[in-house]
């Protein structure tokens, strides 16, 4: 049986990477007594993948692995198991169990959206100098950035990876292409409004939280959850 769950990644754990978080999981589910399916071989591991990993420093209420089970209970019952074993900062929000042909969530994930706002520990007030500068910036046809690879560097056009950007509250909410094809980090959007702006760029004044991950075309997204159903 195919399953995707929904968990969140807050306050200290930001500072904990990809590979642990993985391991975290897959120490939970044994804790948690879960029957989860296994590979075959000499070293045999726990059936499961994860969509769209977290950089160091941001939090995140929309994070998402893939598993596979040879059985279940309910979407309750292993919910709780499962949040009995976890440390705080990291909650299953939600559990689904998945039609056979699904597609694991790495290879459908298509945009996600950020919420920015100023980390307290600054003492500027660069945060409400983007707000207000946020309609003229999206009226720009073209938003050209530095984007670094582990092979190269280039100018490239955000733009088009730019889905939604508008004031929301005491900070800056943003919608981006986030997948294989398409790939946007919220951070190069700062980068940018910081450099339109005229202000220094300082990663650390700024706290990323992710709200959600989706799938499907722009204009249709839904969020990964709606996949499957409860059970």
């Amino acid at each position: 049986m195919k399953i995707r769950i929904k968990y969140t990644k807050t306050g200290v754990l930001r500072f904990i990477g990809h590979l642990d978080i993985m391991r975290l999981f897959q120490k939970a589910i044994r804790r948690a007594k879960l029957n989860v399916s296994y590979s075959q071989g000499f070293s045999p591991h726990q059936i499961i993948s994860f969509a769209a990993p977290m950089p160091l420093g941001m939090t995140s209420e929309g994070e998402y692995f893939d598993g596979e089970f040879d059985s279940v209970t309910s979407t309750e019952d292993m919910m709780n198991r499962l949040n009995d074993t976890l440390p705080e900062g990291v909650r299953v929000l939600d559990i689904v169990k998945l039609p056979e042909n699904a597609k694991p969530s790495m290879s459908i994930v298509s945009a996600s959206d950020y919420y920015i706002y100023k980390n307290d520990e600054c003492n500027n007030d660069n945060l409400q100098h983007l707000m207000e500068i946020i309609d003229k910036f999206n009226n720009e046809s073209k938003v050209e950035i530095m984007k670094k690879t582990k092979t190269k560097e280039e100018i490239s056009d955000i733009k088009p990876a730019i889905y939604k950007l508008e004031k929301k509250d005491d900070g800056i909410y943003m919608l981006l292409a986030s997948g294989s094809i398409l790939n946007l980090k919220p951070e190069l959007v700062v980068e940018a409004l910081c450099k339109y702006a005229g202000i220094v760029y300082n990663r650390y004044d700024y706290m990323v939280h992710r709200l959600e991950t989706y799938m499907g075309e722009k204009d249709e997204l839904k969020s990964l959850i709606e996949s499957g159903e409860r059970f």
